[in-house]
């Protein structure tokens, strides 16, 4: 009975996630998924202007695809995890609803949306690009699959810090911004100059996006890449924020 009653606490949660968030859209789902393909054509715009050819095969939009879906991946789950007890604090109040419950709806939803959209948009591009494409499921499985883990751990650890600390949220917002430009999502890591690149290593991201683009570019191995190792580092905040939020979740949610 408990898991029945924590399988339709979640499904509510998920409806009024639908509905309170995109739904309120005009155009709805669409303008989500519209989103990310013109973060792709815009990337692609601006450095085909300056560029003959991007730093991997001939089709900037591929390219630039890669790099850019995994870590809106990562960014999504990490938001829309990160602000769940604040989002679903009227339907926290009633016991048969957890705070775990508000988290698994919106890491569901966000895992959901994401997939579809990664879909759309890599299926379409590998169908038009004038790349050679040599699809990998398993490395294209585990560079998602790693955004996907680092989204959820970061924001699993900032639902407990932006409820305790609510100062946490907007300096997160300001420090998580040039992460963008450290994720190897426009350029490969590979072109760095020593020391640039070892440090590179440390962001788990960077291992990501070089996982997608090996699971699609048949000349790009990136053998240097360690997912086993960046997933184990990924946990340590998972693992940190389920123990906070086991001990001060009823504190934040009933904090006037």
């Amino acid at each position: 009975m408990t898991h029945f009653t924590s399988i339709r606490a979640i499904l509510a949660l998920l409806l009024r996630e639908m509905a309170s968030s995109e739904g309120r859209l005009r155009g709805g789902y669409l303008w989500v998924i519209f989103e990310p393909i013109a973060a792709v054509l815009l990337l692609s715009l601006a450095f085909s202007a300056a560029f003959h050819r991007p730093p991997l095969g001939q089709d900037f939009a591929l390219f630039y695809a890669t790099g850019y879906l995994p870590f809106a991946l990562y960014s999504d789950v990490a938001q829309k995890i990160g602000v769940a007890l604040r989002f679903s604090r009227p339907l926290l109040a009633y016991p048969a609803v957890s705070w775990m419950d508000a988290l698994l709806a919106r890491l569901f939803l966000a895992s959901v949306t994401q997939t579809i959209i990664i879909t759309l948009v890599l299926g379409s591009l590998t169908l038009w690009s004038r790349d050679m494409i040599a699809i990998d499921p398993i490395r294209l499985a585990t560079g998602f699959g790693l955004a996907l883990l680092m989204g959820a751990s970061t924001g699993v650890l900032n639902a407990y810090l932006f409820g305790a600390f609510p100062i946490w949220e907007r300096l997160w917002s300001i420090a998580n911004r040039p992460l963008f430009l450290v994720s190897a999502v426009v350029f490969l890591p590979e072109t760095l100059p020593h020391p640039y690149d070892h440090w590179l290593g440390f962001n788990p991201l960077v291992h990501a996006v070089s996982e997608v683009r090996a699971g699609l570019y048949p000349a790009y191995e990136a053998t240097w890449t360690e997912p086993g190792s960046m997933a184990l580092a990924a946990l340590v905040p998972l693992a940190i924020g389920l123990a906070l939020l086991l001990r001060h979740a009823h504190e934040i949610l009933h904090e006037a």
